[in-house]
C-alpha cells in the first residue's frame, strides 16, 4: 500500500553568497565592483524527493554535503533559492543546540515558549509539563535561567519539548550526540515509539550504526546533489566508499615532500583470507631504515570508517624484536581469526621508540573488508544459539 506524502521536495536548490571582503569598510570601498568580491556557493542543487507518512529517512554525507541545509529547508527555517517544499501536519524540529531558547528565561519559561511556537496551547502544555521535565532529567534546574545550562542540559530539554508536542513530522539534526549515553538511549527509545505510532522522522547523523538501525531509507548527499536515495545498506556502502576515497587521497598527500626520518614507511598492503567462516588478515609493511636508532617499534590500530577504535597494540607490548640494519625490511602483521561483523575496517600504523618519539605515521594506511559470513549485523560476528524450554 502506497502511503501519501507528508513532505514533497521538488527541484530545490539553495545558494549562499560568500563575501571575500573582510570588513564593512572593504565592502563600501569595493561597492561598484561588488560582484567581483563575492562567490556563489550552492549548498543544494535540484534536489527532489517524496517522504511518505510513517517513514524514517536518514540524511547522510560528508561535512559540507548539504544535509543540514536540506533539513532546514524542509523545516521552513531556510527558503530555497529555487524549487518548492510542500509539507503538512504538525512539525517539531531539533536542528541546533538551544535553537528557540531565550537565554534570560528559565527552563520553565522556555518550555512554554517553545511549546507555543510548536503549536501547543497553554492548557496542552500544562498537561505535558511534568512529562517534559521528567524526560529531560533537568529536575531542580527547571527554574534556572538557561544561560547557566550545560550543553547536555540544553539538548535534553529541547528534545523533551520537541517529542511531547505530538508531532506528525520530527526533524532531528546531529545534536543528539551532545547528550550522555543514558539520555541518547532514551531518545532512541522515543524515536522507536514514534516509528511504531506511524510518525514521520527525518534524521541527520554521522553515526552509520544509528542510521542503519533506525532508518528504512537513506539519502546520501554529496556536493549538494543526491547520490543515493533508497536502501539503507547500499546508501551506507556508498558513504563509506567516499570516506575511503578521501582517506587514500590523504595518505598520498601526507607522504609527499617529507624530510627523511630514521625509519619510514615505503609501502603497505593487506590481504584478507576467508576459509570455512574464518577470517585472517595479513598486512605487509615495508619499512626503510635510514639511520638506525636503538629500540624502535611498530604500532597499529583497527577502527571503523567513522573512527571508532576497536583495537590497538605495539611491538613493545608484544615483546617483538625488529631489524636494525640499514635498508628496506618487510614486516608482516597477521590478525588471525577476526570475529568482526561485515563491513570495511581501517588500519592505522605508526613508527616510534619507547620514549614516545614518532618517526613516521600512516593514519588510514590500509583497509580490509569482512564479508557476510553469519546472520545478524553489528561490529561483532557471533553464532548465537537459541533454545526454548
Amino acid at each position: 500500500m502506497q502511503h501519501p506524502s507528508l513532505v514533497s521536495v521538488q527541484n530545490v536548490s539553495k545558494r549562499f553568497v560568500m563575501h571575500k571582503d573582510k570588513s564593512l569598510k572593504e565592502r563600501l570601498v569595493n561597492f561598484r565592483t561588488s560582484r567581483k568580491h563575492v562567490d556563489d556557493f550552492w549548498a543544494l542543487r535540484d534536489v527532489t524527493m517524496e517522504i511518505p507518512v510513517g517513514s524514517t529517512v536518514g540524511l547522510v554525507g560528508h561535512n559540507g554535503s548539504g544535509k543540514s541545509t536540506l533539513l532546514k529547508v524542509i523545516g521552513g527555517i531556510l527558503e530555497p533559492t529555487a524549487g518548492t517544499v510542500s509539507r503538512r501536519g504538525r512539525l517539531a524540529a531539533l536542528l541546533e543546540l538551544g535553537a528557540g531558547f531565550h537565554q534570560d528565561l528559565t527552563g520553565r519559561e522556555n518550555v512554554y515558549l517553545n511549546a507555543s511556537i510548536l503549536g501547543l496551547s497553554r492548557q496542552e502544555t500544562d498537561r505535558q509539563f511534568d512529562d517534559i521535565v521528567e524526560f529531560s532529567g533537568i529536575g531542580d534546574f527547571i527554574d534556572t535561567q538557561v544561560k547557566f545550562y550545560s550543553s547536555g542540559m540544553y539538548v535534553r530539554l529541547a528534545f523533551a519539548v520537541a517529542v511531547h508536542v505530538d508531532p506528525d513530522l520530527l526533524l532531528v539534526d546531529e545534536v543528539l550526540a551532545v547528550g550522555d549515553e543514558p539520555f541518547q538511549r532514551k531518545c532512541m527509545e522515543k524515536i522507536a515509539q514514534f516509528q511504531h505510532e506511524g510518525r514521520t522522522i527525518i534524521l541527520v547523523s554521522h553515526s552509520a550504526d544509528q542510521v542503519g538501525s533506525l532508518c528504512d531509507r537513506v539519502v546520501v548527499l554529496h556536493g549538494g546533489l543526491i547520490r543515493h536515495d533508497g536502501d539503507p545498506a547500499e546508501g551506507l556502502r556508498i558513504l563509506r566508499a567516499g570516506y575511503e576515497e578521501d582517506r587514500l587521497a590523504a595518505v598520498v598527500h601526507s607522504h609527499t615532500g617529507r624530510e627523511a626520518e630514521p625509519y619510514m614507511f615505503r609501502s603497505i598492503d593487506s590481504r584478507t583470507v576467508v576459509s570455512d567462516a574464518r577470517i585472517d588478515v595479513e598486512i605487509d609493511i615495508d619499512v626503510e631504515i635510514v639511520d638506525p636508532v636503538p629500540g624502535w617499534g611498530l604500532g597499529f590500530s583497527i577502527e571503523t570508517p567513522l573512527g571508532l577504535r576497536l583495537y590497538e597494540v605495539t611491538t613493545f607490548d608484544l615483546d617483538t624484536s625488529l631489524p636494525v640494519a640499514k635498508g628496506v625490511h618487510r614486516i608482516t602483521v597477521t590478525l588471525p581469526d577476526l570475529r568482526l561483523g561485515p563491513g570495511r575496517y581501517i588500519v592505522n600504523l605508526g613508527l616510534g621508540d619507547e620514549t614516545g618519539r614518532n618517526f613516521d605515521q600512516a593514519p588510514g594506511a590500509t583497509s580490509f573488508n569482512v564479508p557476510v559470513l553469519a546472520p545478524g549485523s553489528g561490529t561483532l560476528r557471533l553464532l548465537p544459539s537459541v533454545s526454548a524450554a
